[in-house]
């Protein structure tokens, strides 16, 4: 049993019928002990239980001394809630904490979460926690069972099934032996070698679990996570078992409902293992359901179903009656067969039942529909539609049944839904997450390397199609994809509403956050970004609408372009090419983004201002996108993401200025410490060593024939590289993770050692100790007697953000010369040739991305109270390059003949020009608001 690292865990439960419908107050003050928080968008209908994240100011409350408690807005009651930290000040009071919910059947508008001292309000530490309800869990050696008052289900710990059963409240096993599934083969059809497509074998395989635990508070259950982890093993063909998964189950008292976050880790080998199938498959217990009485539900596009009978009664020839028709059509109990119509009744056995079901989703626009008898007889096609919710139910009017529910089935296309054997005593339902009706998945790279066998064709080929080639790195060998399943027993079929409004369930899970003013206030994720005053100026209303219309943009370009898929949703084009009106997704480093300069932080802090629904709905797929299928989580790159390209593994730069957990920071406190996130922000803390495998400047090394690779003086960017680890280790310092003592040190190390150096910062490279953590100067100039390398790409990825939340946690702590050296990077970047010249004897060169440098001028004037550097800020990011505020701002309609589909085109808009105009505006207005002109 693993229990859950928890402080005043105190549960709590009354029932209350109404509450206040008003919106809470946006005046929350950190200096009280009750925080607000509300559902991000429209009140859901339903709570079937919820994690959420709250921010706390440094310094109030003590971690082993504060206890928390949940009401119904404006306390008018008590709710249950389990609380546990997730962060902590460098003072071990609390950063951040996580809080569960229990399911409800009112769904409230608004919560508090109270915090509590022994020295401010009384804590209810002895008033009521033992009237509160909570799991029951039973944690054996052979498996878990939870109780959550409503449902029990069973985990074994062995073996290939990974819910042996489900069982509702009222004892019915309406779900039973959950499996994941697995299709694959050794190659591909339609190749040129018909040879080799007559050798192609064809596998079968099945989860196989390695282990599997529980997490919970004893002493306030509301929420257990049970985590399975294992690979798929071969059940039909030779083959080693293979493709790693993860798998969390999410469970929450008095909730029936079952939230499985479903990771896979891709481990196989690109010209031998193409995937044709991936599922996950559950049987539903039919006996002694009547076949007419037995209910097939298929989720169709905006609350739509396919709503059918085993074996139909409507539309027959002869009439069995109208009370039979209703009820068969909704799903209830027919009336007994001795009342129908005789003409019918005595005629049950010439109507065939239908066996199986399947729906298809082969493309975002578009699935198909398909039913038959049994195998061996043809399938029937049933109309089709564009985009289904990928919800299917499977069971009875008596017997109860189950639902099967993924999330953005369209959107992660191919993907199928499966009923089978519904005829017989034991149904099934599979959810593909991979259709098997798909071509085999394909991972092999685009092209053949076109020749490019030296670093100097590399660099040339660089120069024309903007990828950065490099054959064996282009592996998607240790690259990971995550989706979210849920699963709901049901005790008789439910109706149809309520199977729609689980659909919208599934798509949209309800999210709780705090407000913006108040996760301002608190400073614990950073203070470079602040809510929109409501005494804007004009100026900065036009900036706010600017901001509007590139989140809007990319909103409707993932639309429009389709940018769906396995493993392609949630990310983003880089560049656009206004001759073919299209995005370049076929070109070299200009299709998918992969992170470049930072969008990820600019839809973050534009949440974290705003609260709207739809950005966090934005950012959250993106967030999924970019940590799993951007980085590699095992293998020889395990830590270091890849530049954008064609493909999202192709590019050979590995760096872990993609990798950066800044980038998924937000999201990860905001859900509460999401469990899948938090571990790939704590793999990231072996990052540095794949350093030792990946030399980022091998293709320009003069000394490349005799350099070797020395783990005590490793080549690292004080920006790109340094930021990402320093983002790593304070994220792990503040979780106080595993690792956390020796991602202080090095943190405080590599901060002093570019103290040390005599340009600090402006040295831009220096040679990393990977077991110490000192910082060296560069190999250029081993006297520290000042190198000057300046990039425009340094301080691109988190680098601002990242320093500016150090000097937030360490407050007077932080290096009085490590700010020294940041505050003079900052003031130097935009300055004019002769100050750098003057300062660090030569000048910086030619450098780009001065608008979204401007925010650090913005903040070298907040820090230095420099009115004169405030106004430099705004000039930089209204007068330099990037986005001019004489650009349209808006976009225009292209149609007929020019494209494929009528689409919206803004043509000046590129990924990198909004990630830097976002953050720089975002940023300058929180820092140097009153002097924009």
């Amino acid at each position: 049993m693993a229990l859950q690292r928890t402080l005043g865990l105190f549960a709590f439960w009354c029932s209350f019928s109404s509450v206040s419908t008003r919106s809470y107050s946006r005046s929350s003050s950190v200096e009280g002990d009750a925080v607000a928080v509300k559902w991000v968008g429209d009140t859901p209908t339903l709570n079937l239980g919820t994690t959420f994240g709250l921010p706390w100011p440094r310094g109030k409350y003590p971690a082993n001394t504060t206890t928390f408690t949940g009401h119904v807005s404006d306390n008018q009651g008590e709710v249950a809630l389990q609380s546990w930290v997730t962060a902590y000040w460098p003072d071990d009071s609390i950063k951040w904490t996580a809080h569960a919910l229990g399911g409800s059947e009112t769904v409230y508008e608004a919560y508090t979460v109270t915090a509590s001292t022994p020295s401010g309000i009384n804590t209810a530490k002895d008033s009521n926690s033992s009237s509160a309800p909570g799991l029951t869990i039973s944690d054996s050696e052979d498996g878990i069972t939870i109780d959550t008052g409503k449902a029990t289900t069973v985990f074994p710990k062995s073996g290939n099934v990974l819910v042996s059963s489900i069982k509702t409240s009222s004892g019915k096993v309406v779900g039973q032996n959950g499996r994941l599934i697995l299709r694959s083969q050794s190659g591909v059809e339609g190749e040129e070698d018909n040879a080799a497509e007559a050798s192609i074998n064809k596998f079968a395989f099945e989860s196989s679990i390695d282990n599997a635990t529980v997490e919970y508070d004893e002493d306030s259950p509301v929420r257990a996570l049970v985590t399975v982890r294992g690979k798929h093993h071969a059940t039909s063909g030779a083959h080693a078992d293979w493709l790693s998964f993860i798998l969390r189950f999410y469970l929450y008292v008095d909730s029936d409902a079952i939230r499985v976050v479903h990771t896979l880790i891709f481990d196989g080998k690109v010209d031998q293992d193409f995937v044709t199938g991936i599922g996950i498959r559950f049987e539903v217990p039919l006996a002694g359901e009547e076949l007419y009485d037995r209910h097939v539900r298929l989720a169709g596009p905006e609350g739509g179903l396919l709503r059918e009978a085993v074996q139909g009664v409507t539309g027959l020839r002869r009439d069995p009656g109208e009370a039979v028709r209703t009820a068969q059509f909704n799903g209830e109990k027919t009336p007994d067969v001795a009342t129908w119509a005789t003409s019918v009744s005595s005629r049950l056995k010439w109507i065939p039942p239908w066996n199986d079901y399947s729906l298809s989703q082969l493309s975002p626009d578009g699935f198909t529909l398909k039913k038959r008898t049994k195998a061996g007889q043809s399938w029937v096609k049933i109309p089709g539609g564009t985009r289904s919710g990928g919800l299917a139910y499977l069971g009875g009017a008596t017997q109860g049944g189950l639902a099967v529910a993924l999330r953005d089935f369209w959107k992660r296309y191919p993907t199928s839904l499966d009923i089978s054997n519904a005829a017989s005593d034991v149904g099934q339902i599979t959810l593909w997450l991979y259709s098997p009706s798909a071509e085999p998945m394909d991972l092999r790279p685009f092209h053949d390397g076109l020749g490019e066998d030296t670093y100097a064709d590399q660099l040339d080929a660089l120069e024309i199609t903007y990828e950065d080639y490099e054959g064996g790195y282009n592996t998607p060998y240790g690259i990971a994809r995550t989706n979210e399943i849920f699963l709901f027993p049901f005790d008789k079929t439910p109706s149809a509403d309520t199977l729609a409004a689980l659909t919208g369930y599934t798509n949209e899970p309800p999210v709780l956050a705090a407000e913006p003013e108040y996760i301002q206030q608190t400073k614990a994720v950073g203070s470079y970004w602040a809510t929109t005053p409501d005494n804007a100026t004009q100026a900065a209303q036009t900036i706010e609408s600017h901001l509007d219309f590139l989140i809007k943009y990319y909103q409707s370009q993932i639309s429009q372009r389709r940018w769906y898929g396995f493993w392609d949703h949630g990310d983003i084009m880089h560049t656009y090419d206004g001759d073919r009106h299209t995005w370049r997704y076929d070109i070299g480093g200009y299709a998918w983004d992969n992170s470049e300069l930072s969008p990820n932080l600019f839809f973050w802090n534009y949440f974290l201002r705003t609260g709207r629904a739809d950005v966090y709905r934005f950012a959250e797929a993106h967030a999924r996108h970019t940590g799993e299928v951007d980085v590699y989580h095992i293998g020889l790159y395990k830590g270091f993401g890849t530049r954008h390209g064609v493909q999202h593994w192709g590019d050979s730069a590995k760096q872990i200025r993609v990798s950066t957990p800044i980038y998924r920071q937000v999201f990860y406190y905001l859900s509460g410490g999401d469990e899948r996130v938090g571990e790939l922000l704590h793999e990231l803390m072996d990052a540095d060593k794949a350093f030792l495998t990946v030399d980022p400047r091998r293709k320009v090394r003069q000394d490349n024939g005799t350099y070797v690779i020395d783990p005590t003086a490793l080549d690292l960017d004080l920006g790109l590289d340094w930021s990402g680890l320093a983002a790593t280790w304070l994220i792990e310092w503040e979780r106080r993770g595993p690792r956390w003592e020796e991602a202080r040190s090095k943190l405080n190390t590599t901060m002093h050692s570019i103290a040390n150096l005599k340009n600090g910062f402006v040295t831009g490279l220096g040679l990393y100790n990977l077991y110490t953590g000192n910082i060296a100067p560069p190999e250029t100039d081993p006297q520290n007697l000042g190198n000057v390398t300046v990039s425009h790409l340094s301080a691109s990825f988190g680098l601002p953000e990242i320093i500016s939340q150090l000097a937030d946690y360490l407050g007077s702590d932080l290096p009085a010369a490590f700010e020294s050296a940041w505050l003079d990077y900052c003031y130097y970047y935009g300055a004019g040739a002769k100050e750098q010249a003057a300062r660090y004897g030569v000048s910086f060169g030619s450098l780009s991305l001065k608008q979204g440098h401007s925010r650090l001028t913005a903040y070298a004037a907040k820090k230095l109270d420099n009115s004169t550097l405030a106004a430099r800020a705004w000039n930089e990011f209204l007068h330099t390059d990037g986005f001019s505020p004489n650009l349209p701002w808006t976009n225009e309609v292209v149609n007929g003949s020019l494209v494929l589909l009528p689409v919206d085109e803004a043509a000046w808009v590129s990924t990198n020009d909004v990630a830097l105009y976002g953050l720089a505006a975002i940023e300058n207005l929180a820092q140097v608001s009153y002097a924009l002109p």
